[in-house]
């Protein structure tokens, strides 16, 4: 298990990095595949605002 520089990558080893990358790309994949209703941008920002607001009280 080799390790890595911190400086250049966030990961510890090459093995973390790699099963990082299948993890992300599966949930890319995932996300892709999903036939619901895309979100305008505007929207999830807007609901992420409330719901802050809403923990912060």
């Amino acid at each position: 298990m080799p390790a890595l520089d911190p400086i250049v990558s966030e990961f510890a080893s090459t093995e973390d990095e790699a099963a990082y990358d299948v993890w992300f790309r599966a949930k890319v994949r995932e996300a892709l595949a999903n036939p619901g209703p895309d979100i305008p941008h505007d929207e999830v920002v807007a609901r992420i605002k409330a719901r802050l607001a809403s923990l912060k009280t």
